[in-house]
């Protein structure tokens, strides 16, 4: 385990440039026409650099799903109410939310996190209490926590992603559970990307019109009243982010420290990963893009980080559940790179590129 985030930062280590290279080569001698199995191929060599193996393999999988509420809840920015969270955080310990039920079914493990519920949650045998907080402070009236406990929270995430990969999860996937957290992500987008608030906010949890526009200008007063340093990881995380923000942006750092890949899932997973980026660029490499969210900020968050995703299926549930439906995908990516044979292995005549061939139909 880490004990300073300077620390976590200094081991990060870009990926592996020499494996990436060997493993274009074995996808351009497979079984099969250069590039058709499309994104997969990407994949599998990004895996090969993240790996350090030109043949990667997937072993163990995990879903790290932090939750933590939010003191702008104060300004009418969704219908729900707080208590949902802690409502939420027992219904996964109970195996009964969408992430918990895909998890199951695909074999991922799941880990819950509790970064700063404001509630009192009984003790659970599957829940790890990281609590910096009970809830963060409004961030229209000031900063949503203090620089110490911005960093708490994403060593916290660390040692959890740490955790996870010595327990053999070579996919690590970035959920997150809280009230208000698309409001306190739409700022986190805004601050970093450049991007206005009008461009970032989007319906969250189901709003009108009206309360689209309310829910922006709350945005728009957040970064009006703390200023963050768009180049500051933490001084944006403490400004406007959450608690779970915080703890997943570890979870990014911690599972890049340890070379494992970092399945991220929609809006605030994503808001996370930017918060990781601005903290070390090299974190990037260690990204892989599941799902292309509802949420209105989320294509300003990919374009920002250069991700493109897996899938486009509409959702915008959270809780890293596009994240786990996308790990089976990265597991074929890494296994047609590793197991398929190479044209020489299976004694298949390779097309000769001298000669202009027929369009391969199929």
């Amino acid at each position: 385990m880490y004990g300073k985030l300077s620390e976590v930062i200094a081991s990060i280590r870009p990926a592996n440039a020499e494996a990436m290279r060997r493993a274009l080569g074995r996808q351009r001698n497979l079984t099969k026409p250069p590039g058709s199995l499309g994104r997969l191929e990407d994949v599998s060599v990004q895996l090969a650099g993240i790996f350090g193996n030109e043949r990667p393999t997937i072993g163990g999988k995990a879903v790290i799903v932090a939750a933590g509420d939010h003191g702008v809840v104060a300004q009418g920015v969704t219908a729900y109410p707080q208590e949902v969270t802690a409502q939420m955080v027992l219904n996964f310990l109970s195996g009964g939310a969408a992430v918990s039920v895909m998890a199951r079914r695909l074999g991922v493990r799941q880990i819950i996190v509790d970064a700063g519920v404001a509630a009192d949650l009984p003790d659970h045998p599957e829940l790890r209490s990281a609590r910096i907080g009970r809830g963060t402070a409004d961030i229209t009236q000031s900063a949503a926590m203090s620089r110490e406990q911005a960093e708490q929270s994403v060593m916290a995430g660390v040692n959890v992603a740490v955790e996870a990969a010595e327990s053999g999860a070579d996919l690590i996937a970035a959920g997150e559970m809280g009230i208000g957290n698309t409001t306190a992500s739409s700022a986190i987008t805004a601050a970093i990307t450049g991007a206005s608030p009008q461009d970032t906010t989007g319906a969250g949890t189901g709003r009108s019109a009206d309360e689209l526009a309310h829910k922006a200008t709350v945005v728009q007063r957040a970064l009006d009243v703390n200023m963050p340093d768009a180049n500051d990881g933490l001084d944006v995380l403490a400004k406007l982010g959450g608690f779970e923000i915080g703890v997943l942006a570890g979870v990014a750092l911690g599972a890049a420290s340890m070379r494992r890949a970092v399945i991220v899932d929609g809006f605030i997973s994503g808001a996370a990963m930017l918060i990781a980026q601005a903290l070390c660029p090299t974190t990037r490499d260690y990204m892989i893009a599941s799902h292309r969210s509802a949420e209105k900020g989320h294509g300003i968050v990919l374009s920002h980080l250069n991700l493109l995703p897996l899938l486009e299926l509409d959702m915008r549930l959270g809780e890293g559940s596009g994240a786990v439906l996308a790990m089976p995908i990265v597991e074929a990516a890494a296994a047609c790179l590793t197991d398929m044979a190479t044209f020489g292995e299976a004694g298949v005549s390779d097309r000769d590129d001298n000669e202009v061939e027929a369009p391969i139909g199929g």
